[in-house]
């Protein structure tokens, strides 16, 4: 994903149109996800798309060009996150470091206020098909919890609600403690990703970080916990220093101290973990990282045969 989780920023109507060439591009016709029926293979990364904002300010506009064959919300967890401190971003040579923090309404808020109003979003179907026909926009809610029990309550909730179609546990942030430890973790990711598998009959897809020192055996403990898929890469950890000033020595510049590195200096690292992780296991794979053009997508639909691509939004191409 390239871009600040939790983003909230409502891209103009030339990032819809950026948006619309990348799906064009790399959808290449309908396709089956976990047993979603797909406008397409273009969907966005948790955090890079605020659907619900952006329709407040451009209404049907959006809807009609809606880009997304899915939707992904932003990371939710039990509770409202008010982030980290600012400064958050920091702008680093083809890349982006961000320090958000998961800022969140919280499920109840979330279930409440969101969920109704994602459920009705449509895409144009490819080219090809019926003039004017449109496909449902399956609703695939991201969680984040710092324990198995806290994720088994995300989970139960997401299960309720026949609006979500399919939930992705997020155990890959790196810029928030809680998640990072489990998701490196193969033993405990196992552990975590069997005990929600057994809380719906939805799909689960598992958000790997690549801030392990093996990602595959993480993939493969996700996949052997009951994972349907996975989806990688997320942000790699970074940090930025205080310029330099007489007197004092350089400091962490972020408020949360370290961040995540997203943008294009992270497509590389991307193809080769992606690559490795889909020679790793047997369920279909989410690739992302660094994707900012139809080129990027098909590179790493062809460099492990990722069954979907999460677009990324690095940096809006309207400013």
């Amino acid at each position: 994903m390239s871009s600040p989780d939790g983003d909230t920023r409502a891209p103009g109507l030339g990032g819809a149109r950026a948006d619309e060439g990348t799906a064009a591009g790399a959808r290449e016709g309908a396709v089956e996800f976990c047993g979603l029926r797909l406008a397409h293979r273009v969907i966005n990364g948790s955090g890079t798309f605020d659907a619900v904002a952006a329709r407040g300010v451009f209404g049907a506009a959006l809807d009609e060009r809606f880009p997304f064959a899915a939707y992904v919300s932003k990371t939710i967890t039990l509770e409202p996150r008010a982030g980290n401190p600012p400064p958050r971003l920091w702008e680093a040579a083809q890349g982006l470091i961000n320090s958000i923090g998961l800022p969140n309404k919280g499920l109840e808020a979330y279930m409440e206020e969101d969920v109704p109003a994602l459920a009705g979003l449509t895409t144009a179907l490819p080219a090809g098909t019926e003039a004017g026909a449109r496909a449902a926009v399956p609703l695939v809610t991201n969680v984040m919890g710092s324990t198995a029990e806290e994720l088994v309550e995300l989970v139960d909730a997401c299960h309720e609600r026949r609006e979500i179609s399919a939930v992705e546990l997020n155990v890959s942030c790196p810029n928030v403690k809680t998640g990072l430890d489990i998701g490196a973790d193969p033993v405990l990711l196992e552990r975590v990703v069997r005990a929600t598998r057994e809380r719906t009959s939805k799909p689960v897809i598992v958000k790997l970080t690549p801030n392990a020192a093996d990602v595959p055996a993480c993939a493969r403990a996700a996949q052997e916990g009951g994972a349907d898929a996975v989806s990688l890469v997320n942000t790699l950890r970074a940090m930025a220093l205080t310029p330099p000033a007489r007197g004092e020595r350089p400091h962490p510049w972020l408020g949360g101290g370290t961040g995540g590195l997203s943008g294009p200096a992270l497509r590389t690292v991307a193809l080769a973990q992606v690559a490795a992780v889909a020679e790793s296991v047997s369920v279909p794979v989410i690739g992302m990282g660094g994707v900012e053009n139809t080129a990027h997508a098909r590179d790493l639909g062809a460099s492990s045969s990722a069954q979907t691509v999460q677009e990324a939004r690095y940096r809006s191409t309207s400013t």
